[in-house]
């Protein structure tokens, strides 16, 4: 095969015009031979003329050649072959053909670029046996035309989807026909659609498909949306694209200018120059002309005539059967046979993603503003520090088109960074459109003025009420919240589903059920009209009314079997809680609200991780609330749990003892269990293992008389964490099983997870890596069900470590990452930390010594931040193993020294362990071999009493370090060494290895070295 040309190429595209024709007459098999021998003969032609095959499907072929006059003589030649081809009696193969010469992206083994279309379109517009060749591969091939061939120039034609007009010229080759009838372009077909529009139509291909579907299946459809989504621009686009389908053409009537429905009619037959006769309806005249003409109405902005533009819809479908109409509306013509197509926003990327540039090409909101905003500004470019304000920037905007052209028309005197901050605004921002469009359309307060303007009064007054939801609501919550005056709560399904018609509120089904919402920017501007309206505060009232109600009945569901669909039920109503909080907060209400609201959702942002921004609350509302006030109990220790979730142990730690205080002052046992199981969890974490179970054995004691299942069960699951910490295994798991069977008893699955995390853990520290994983990912499952993302990180760095155990490093350094990512986007320290620590260890095993310590380096100092002493050791230790490995003895002693130190003031046995072994190796490399067998011993040693498996790959490095010493010593001596180390108790081994190296070493005897 050819390779494809790069640079400048010209491209051929062929097919058999009346294939499906040719396959009906001849048949399956003779047809197939016929299929051949035609390729047969184009592939010679092509291949005479440095041809190289790009596609082929069915009878079509795309083709490059390397210049253009190539291009030319193999259709030229093709084309004589198939002509005086013997085909069967009564069969002529007539292939049409199209040559476009430009400068495509080669993109892997195809071409992309409008030059690849404008090729096929050229070739599309003609017959068969035509060669049709464009402006530019004319004129760059005529000086090596074939001999004999001509040219015949066509003129200008406008094609499919191709803004340009393109200058189309004709091969006339001897002994193939030369007189077609006129191309089948767009110019012929009849239409006063615009040609050209001024600016590119960006996206909307999904909708356009779904568009053309219902014109094929209904011979009414009715675009809906609020004012700027674009619905005139897509109608038209759908009737360029349709041109070609309706032989007497697609007509535009537009509306919006017209104020008097007795008009309507009128303006329609003035499209089509019908005028009135005497004493006889227009209506009737326009039936008779356009009765039978097979054609595409376009109706647009039908909403302010609603009635008529109905009428008038529905009598000339009556009496016209091969007539269909496109209408655009913000709310629905009404009658049988509409089919509604309500027109979605453009897509647009989640602000809250971090996202880059090319990423950013892949949403349609995005590619219209970068567009326009070029237009606008042509020195604005997209990079990826301006990206994701850009993506903030068009989700505000929610996707509108014209918000979004409006903004990008900003940036010839602003920012974008500046234009997204001035959003609050948005309606003096967004303002000076473009001034020959429609004044509806020329900024965005006009558009949505025009929608309101047509509201009757009842309509206008839930419409400003309905702004105080700032996500969706369902019909219970408007119901309750929104009647008042001359609404009661029984009219308010009726006046919504008005405001739903005329595309001021939009729905959405979730699994059944019926939602609604604004748009952000129709919001904005009905927020307007509350404010202005003097509702505001009594309005607001009551939605922070029905939000505390719905938190404080979520709460006890969320330590039980339906937790899952109370937080997602939150989550739907995470943006509506938000706008209660805010007004909570307000001095416009009492402390015990607020104080209230924000308690009783701590746990969801704890659940779903939204830790900065549930502490960012609960901080706010405890600054206006008497510190002895009851209601302080539990927002006190929501905003602990969220501190020492983030890392920030004094803050925690002060809020939490705060609430434990308090508690018990109350005599409230609920709040004191749970105060002291939060302390017991940020002591651990602070590396005090003895305090920490003293305060969760006092909570489990209290929580058992006191019958607190599920504060027992959270106190038995950190019992099992810090006897873990231990390394008291066995015990561990008699806290962890008791805890288990609780959690399951409740139907908790985010305390069951941990358990099953933690069991996992004591399974991976026990050598049983592949019951350790199936916990694991049973606990990783539970978390995902859930959309615990905090604790998902957590199961995910557990995960890694034991992929780095089986040496399945790439799937570690995966896990890790991951880790890493949903730690970075929560804001959780602590779960970040450990993630470093664990990629600059596999890193050490996959012998990138200085990559580990960079990680290391970096995780420890994360680590020193939030005080977590436990994950400085871990650090430490690991950091003395990468220093090692390069030869920096003393800096590894130095390393592992301090680990070995923190790690004994933890009484955690296990990492002390590993620093005997690592001290060991840096004492032998020293010289002293005595030392070095010795702390191996103890090493040794302390493991089988813990019953400590290590992983593989250390048991093999441990395995080589001891073969390495005692191949260098005297075998008996070594043994002698080793067993004194093993006679050692732990606080001998571990002063040995933590005293000041001598300044000489006592040595084993050597084996001596061998002769020569």
């Amino acid at each position: 095969m050819r390779s494809l040309p790069t640079g400048t190429v010209s491209f051929l595209f062929t097919d058999i015009q009346g294939s499906t024709e040719l396959l009906h007459k001849l048949g399956d098999q003779p047809y197939g031979e016929v299929l051949l021998e035609h390729q047969r003969l184009l592939r010679h032609a092509f291949a005479e003329h440095e041809g190289a095959e790009v596609d082929t499907q069915g009878d079509a072929f795309f083709v490059a050649f390397p210049r253009s006059w190539n291009a030319v003589a193999a259709a030229a030649a093709a084309q004589q072959a198939l002509t005086s081809h013997p085909w069967p009696e009564g069969v002529q193969v007539r292939v049409r053909m199209g040559i476009h010469t430009g400068e495509p992206t080669l993109a892997g083994d195809h071409y992309v670029g409008l030059d690849v279309h404008r090729a096929a379109r050229i070739a599309a517009t003609g017959y068969g046996q035509q060669v049709l060749l464009s402006e530019r591969a004319y004129a760059m091939a005529r000086e090596k035309f074939p001999p004999a061939v001509e040219v015949r120039d066509l003129g200008e034609h406008r094609l499919k989807d191709i803004h340009r007009p393109e200058h189309i010229f004709q091969l006339i080759i001897p002994g193939v026909p030369a007189d077609f009838p006129p191309l089948k372009s767009l110019e012929i077909l009849i239409t006063n659609v615009p040609a050209l529009q001024l600016t590119s139509f960006v996206g909307r291909e999904r909708e356009m498909a779904e568009i053309k579907a219902r014109l094929a299946a209904s011979r009414l459809v009715t675009l809906l949306g609020p004012g700027g989504t674009g619905k005139t621009r897509l109608a038209l686009q759908v009737g360029g694209d349709l041109l070609e389908h309706f032989p007497k053409g697609v007509w535009l009537v537009e509306l919006a200018s017209l104020a008097d429905p007795g008009l309507v009619i009128q303006t329609v037959a003035t499209v089509f120059n019908v005028r009135e006769a005497p004493g006889r309806p227009l209506l009737d005249s326009l039936n008779d002309y356009l009765k039978p003409r097979e054609l595409l109405l376009i109706l647009d902005n039908c909403e302010h005539l609603i009635e008529a533009s109905a009428h008038l819809a529905h009598a000339l479908l009556r009496a016209c059967p091969q007539l269909r109409i496109l209408a655009t509306s913000r709310e629905p013509l009404g009658g049988t046979g509409e089919a509604i197509y309500r027109v979605p926003p453009l897509s647009r990327p989640d602000p809250a993603r971090r996202i880059s540039a090319e990423q950013l090409a892949e949403f349609e909101a995005a590619r219209l503003f970068v567009e326009r905003a070029t237009l606008s500004n042509p020195r604005f470019s997209v990079t990826d520090t301006n990206a994701p304000v850009v993506a903030r920037l068009v989700s505000r905007l929610d996707g509108i088109p014209l918000a979004i052209e409006l903004a990008a028309a900003r940036t010839k005197v602003l920012p974008v960074e500046q234009i997204a901050q001035r959003l609050d605004d948005r309606f003096r921002l967004l303002s000076g459109g473009v001034r020959t469009d429609l004044p509806h359309h020329q900024t965005l307060r006009a558009a949505i003025d025009w929608s309101h303007d047509l509201l009757s009064e009842p309509e206008r007054t839930l419409f400003r009420r309905l702004s105080v939801f700032a996500g969706g609501f369902s019909l219970e919550a408007a119901e309750w919240i929104c009647p008042g005056g001359e609404i009661t709560d029984l009219d308010v399904l009726d006046l919504l589903a008005r405001l739903v018609d005329k595309s001021l509120v939009i729905t959405e089904e979730l699994e059944g059920d019926v939602r609604y919402r604004m748009l952000e920017t129709i919001r904005h501007y009905s927020r307007e009209k509350l404010a202005a309206s003097g509702e505001e505060a009594d309005v607001r009232g009551r939605h922070l009314q029905w939000h505390l109600t719905l938190a404080e009945q979520a709460e006890p569901p969320l330590r039980g079997p339906d937790q899952v669909v109370w937080l997602d039920r939150l989550e739907l109503d995470h943006d509506d809680l938000r706008a209660a909080l805010e007004w909570a907060a307000s001095p416009k209400v009492e402390a015990e609200v607020a104080l209230r609201l924000g308690g009783a959702l701590h746990r969801f942002w704890l659940m779903r991780g939204f830790l900065s921004e549930g502490r960012a609350w609960l901080e706010e509302v405890l600054k206006k609330a008497d510190v002895g006030h009851p209601a302080t109990v539990q927002a006190r220790l929501g905003a602990g749990v969220l501190a020492h979730r983030q890392g920030d142990h004094d803050r925690a730690e002060y809020l939490l003892q705060a609430s434990l205080t308090l508690s018990r002052s109350l005599g409230d046992d609920l709040g004191a269990v749970l105060a002291l199981n939060s302390l017991g969890r940020l002591t651990r974490h602070r590396g005090d293992l003895e305090r920490a179970a003293a305060l969760v054995e006092e909570s489990a004691a209290l929580s058992r008389t006191s019958g607190l299942t599920w504060p027992l069960a959270e106190a038995l699951n950190v019992l099992g964490l810090t006897t873990r910490d231990r390394s008291d295994y066995a015990r561990a798991r008699v806290f962890l099983e008791e805890a288990l069977a609780l959690w399951r008893n409740l139907g908790d699955k985010w305390g069951l997870a941990e358990a099953l995390n933690t069991l996992g853990v004591i399974s991976y520290l026990q050598g049983d890596y592949d019951r350790a994983r199936v916990l694991l990912e049973e606990s990783l499952a539970l978390r995902r069900e859930m959309g615990d993302r905090l604790d998902q990180a957590v199961s995910l760095v557990s995960l890694g470590s034991v992929a780095e155990a089986q040496r399945d490093y790439e799937r570690a350094t995966k896990l890790f990452e991951e880790s890493i990512g949903l730690s970075r986007e929560l804001g959780h320290k602590a779960n970040w930390a450990a993630s470093l620590t664990n990629l600059g260890i596999t890193a050490y095993w996959q012998g990138e010594y200085q990559k580990a310590l960079s990680r290391l380096e970096e995780a420890r100092a994360m680590a020193v931040e939030m005080g977590s002493r436990a994950r400085i050791a871990t650090c430490l230790n690991f950091m003395g193993m990468a220093t090692y490995a390069l030869g920096q003895y003393e800096q590894s002693g130095g390393f592992y020294r301090q680990s070995l130190a923190i790690y004994r003031g933890l009484g955690e046995k296990a990492g002390i362990s590993e620093c005997l072994a690592g001290l060991a190796r840096v004492v032998a490399a020293r010289g002293d071999h005595a030392g070095g067998a010795r702390l191996f011993g103890a090493s040794e040693r302390l493991r089988e009493v813990l019953g400590y498996v290590l992983p593989p790959a250390d048991r093999e490095h441990l395995e080589a370090s001891v073969a390495a010493l005692k191949g260098e010593t005297i075998e008996e001596a070594f043994a002698d060494a080793w067993e004194q180390g093993r006679m050692m108790t732990l606080e001998e081994a571990v002063a040995e290895a933590l005293r000041e190296e001598p300044k000489s070493v006592p040595t084993l005897p050597q084996k001596e070295s061998p002769p020569g």
